[in-house]
């Protein structure tokens, strides 16, 4: 349950890595210049203002999302003498309420 209720707060970083692997990568162009280029179809200027703040804010929300899940995944198992594997195991749920929410929408 606890690998499960990570998941609320992870994502966060996971819905900013799937902002930018469907919105700012597919782009054809990588700044405001380019915008002036010939050719280019596939520029955003939205996404270019927005694509900074969403990289920092990925790198935020995921180093203290990877710092909980090393914590409750390994830390504590280790103060508390039990296996890693069954922790490190169910951290796959970690996901699961991104996956689903993106099904859902």
């Amino acid at each position: 349950m606890v690998n499960l209720a990570l998941g609320v707060p992870a994502s966060i970083p996971l819905c900013l890595g799937w902002w930018l692997l469907t919105e700012y990568l597919p782009m054809d162009c990588r700044s405001t210049d380019d915008l002036a280029k010939p050719g280019l179809v596939n520029c955003n200027y939205t996404t270019l203002d927005h694509s900074g703040v969403v990289m920092l804010l990925l790198a935020v929300t995921g180093v203290v999302t990877l710092t909980l899940v090393v914590v409750v995944d390994v830390v504590l198992p280790l103060r508390r003498r039990r296996g890693l594997a069954a922790w490190l195991g169910t951290a796959t749920l970690i996901p699961l309420p991104f996956a689903l929410c993106l099904t859902l929408v």
